[in-house]
């Protein structure tokens, strides 16, 4: 539905604006609050959501793909997943002079668990929405993604240091 009032596209646009902020400011903190409480780093819990989409083990450059770290950063970041039992390096049985990080299922399963636990309260949220609620949404987050995946390209060039 399109608004014809004076200001009203604007208002519209500046309160989602706000309360984006406010929604990024949340996960970061729920993010951090969840990476406390299992005494990993944020970047560390994110990096394990990200290896299970993947389905199957990955090298380190595509950890350093999926987090956005450098290679050595993301060195760091296996390290400590390995330390705190989650993942697992392993040689590549097509070429033994890679190494693979695998996750350890029976930790996935854990923090799985753990999620579900979480993700009950989170799943109540949606019923208030429809199917087509729902669909938009999912277009909206697919959306976001490609846009942050670019301004961080962008970020790194150094495109927004100056005017």
């Amino acid at each position: 539905m399109t608004q014809k009032k004076a200001g009203g596209r604007d208002a519209l646009m500046a309160d989602m604006q706000g309360e984006a902020r406010r929604y990024m400011a949340s996960y970061a903190l729920f993010n951090q609050a969840v990476a406390d409480h299992l005494r990993l780093h944020p970047t560390d819990v994110q990096c394990l959501s990200l290896l299970s989409l993947e389905g199957e083990p990955v090298t380190i450059g595509r950890v350093a793909e999926l987090t956005g770290l450098t290679t050595g950063s993301a060195t760091r970041l296996v390290d400590r997943l390995e330390r705190a039992g989650y993942v697992r390096r392993e040689r590549d049985a097509e070429d033994r002079r890679r190494v693979m990080v695998a996750s350890v299922p029976e930790k996935m399963a854990e923090l799985g668990a753990f999620w579900r636990r979480l993700n009950r309260t989170w799943g109540e949220l949606f019923d208030a929405y429809d199917d087509a609620e729902i669909a938009l949404l999912t277009d909206y987050m697919r959306r976001t993604i490609e846009l942050s995946a670019a301004q961080i390209e962008r970020l790194r060039a150094g495109e927004f240091d100056s005017d």
